[in-house]
């Protein structure tokens, strides 16, 4: 049988040469597949942020996706009580760090039974003082509306109980609010409208052309101890230094300057952190000084306040790069309760008088200690004595209370 009409190479014709062209055909083959495959792989991976400093970020033909997440396990508005965060370690020694932790996708937002109570706040807040409390530059508009898009994806999946889903943006069930994201132009600025969601202060970082991260919009409604309209344009070291944040420059400065250039789409991050408070306003501490004062600060708190006075106030930040413009979105939930009540939970007391004594003097100037210390450190051992007269096991608190509860 005649298989082709063409000569017949030599080399072909001994079986030693058949056999090594049989090897060379087989490695051709395996290195085309090897280089198809490795292009296969680099499309699909998802947009990175180039490492870097100073560098834009790398933009895919094809944005990241974040996946739907989960319903929220039996979340119920009435039932689902606020998580206990209890973000202090026992001392001697005060670390300061960025305290970062990954979560998943599906725990970007915390919602419970405060919903109500602080949606009231949040929307009178914004009644009062937006001009004060939400801006939204130009520069960080296409993110605000993006933001909102992701709301409107991720919310009425993880609270399906609170939210749905419509052709132009969402319905609040339990408030009766129907949001329009959609229209042109929107009812009011996208942050607020984003603030009325959730019960999170949201702040959006855009980057440079110098490769720093810049504050250009937010919603900060809720924060305490700070406000946006002194914080609005400022890159992320300055937002810290205006502060005085304690070590930033030694400790702080450059992990999270690496950080917010390396962050990838897919990635959601939380830290949280930990003040005491010496009056009762969610909003605004009026002990450091009112909250339109040109300059305020911990000078002006009334000092050895019963403790009744002093409260517990915590923060769950959340941070995750959105896929489009590439921003990164600042999610700030507060936490709220009066001392008094939180030293019912077992290892509590002992534990935040131990925190509260570590601070080394930058802290606690920073955090106010001058103030109340004295006060709240006696009250917490006699709470502390109190616990383990009736018995607690200190050497098991590991088992039950595993930080940041």
């Amino acid at each position: 049988m005649i298989l082709s009409s063409y000569p017949v190479h030599p080399l072909l014709q001994s079986p030693a040469g058949l056999c090594l062209a049989v090897i060379v055909l087989a490695a051709f083959c395996y290195l085309v597949r090897f280089f198809r495959a490795g292009a296969a792989a680099r499309s699909a991976r998802p947009a990175a942020h180039d490492a870097k400093a100073g560098s834009k970020t790398a933009l895919s033909s094809e944005p990241y996706v974040y996946p739907l997440p989960a319903a929220y396990p039996d979340w119920s508005i009435e039932k689902t009580k606020p998580l206990p965060y209890r973000a202090f370690r026992y001392g001697p020694k005060y670390h300061v760090t960025m305290g970062l932790r990954t979560v998943t996708a599906d725990e970007w937002i915390e919602l419970d039974s405060d919903y109500p109570k602080y949606h009231a706040k949040r929307t009178a807040r914004l009644a009062e003082r937006a001009d004060k409390c939400v801006h939204t530059d130009p520069s960080a508009w296409d993110a605000a509306i993006e933001l909102l898009d992701e709301m409107a994806r991720y919310l009425p999946e993880r609270y399906p109980t609170l939210f749905r889903r419509t052709a132009v943006g969402l319905d609040n069930l339990w408030s009766g609010e129907s949001f329009d994201f959609v229209r042109r132009p929107l009812l009011e600025d996208p942050m607020a409208i984003a603030a009325r969601l959730v019960q999170d202060d949201l702040a959006i970082m855009v980057e440079g052309e110098d490769g720093r991260y810049y504050l250009r919009a937010g919603a900060i409604l809720l924060a305490g101890f700070w406000r946006l309209s002194d914080k609005l344009g400022m890159p992320l070291e300055e937002i810290h230094t205006s502060g005085d944040v304690p070590q930033y420059n030694e400790k702080l400065q450059r992990g999270m300057s690496n950080f917010f250039t390396r962050l990838r789409c897919g990635q959601t991050y939380c830290r949280n952190n930990y003040f005491i408070q010496v009056d009762d306003d969610l909003a605004w501490s009026g002990s450091i000084g009112a909250e339109d004062d040109e300059v305020v600060s911990w000078s002006t708190a009334e000092k050895d306040r019963a403790v009744e006075h002093h409260w517990f106030r915590s923060e769950r930040q959340s941070l995750r790069r959105l896929p489009k413009s590439k921003a990164v979105i600042f999610t700030i939930r507060t936490y709220f309760h009066p001392v008094t009540e939180l030293v019912q939970e077992d290892y509590v007391p002992g534990r935040l008088a131990s925190a509260v004594r570590s601070w080394g003097d930058d802290v606690a100037k920073y955090k106010g200690r001058e103030k109340y210390g004295r006060v709240l450190c006696e009250y917490l051992d006699r709470e502390h004595e109190k616990q383990l007269k009736r018995g607690l096991d200190l050497s098991k608190e590991s088992e039950v209370r595993a930080y940041p509860y």
